[in-house]
């Protein structure tokens, strides 16, 4: 039997929090030498209905997998948190069909900004384009 997402109400979510990550992000030439502590977060929007009934992990939106796109796109230095959330979420969109909606917030720790800061996050939506 083929389930059908039919309406938003039935899209479940998955979260992997807290993802920590090293990773050499930033405009300023310290940032890139020096690296930096990151977390990630990914929230995504799926018809879990199907997985529900199989028990299959081919039926769902594996974690692992959420996880590793995460590491491997955080490796890749860039200036701006803005685009290793765009790369993130293309990749979730491209690897998983089962994505309706994806979030990425990535928050760098103790950012160098001349006060004390515990934390600057940006966060990024996507949906699904049909």
């Amino acid at each position: 039997m083929q389930y059908i997402c039919k309406k938003q109400t039935d899209l479940g979510i998955i979260k992997v929090e807290n993802i920590r990550v090293y990773a050499y992000h930033g405009c300023l030439k310290e940032e890139t030498a020096i690296g930096s502590d990151y977390r990630v977060d990914v929230e995504v929007k799926a018809n879990l209905q199907q997985s529900a009934q199989t028990d299959e992990l081919s039926d769902t939106v594996d974690y692992v997998l959420l996880n590793k796109i995460v590491k491997e796109e955080m490796a890749i230095a860039s200036k701006l948190l803005e685009t290793v959330a765009k790369r993130v979420l293309k990749r979730i969109f491209d690897e998983s069909n089962l994505v309706k909606k994806a979030t990425v917030s990535i928050s760098k720790l103790n950012p160098p900004i001349g006060g004390d800061v515990e934390m600057v996050t940006i966060k990024m939506t996507e949906k699904r384009k049909s």
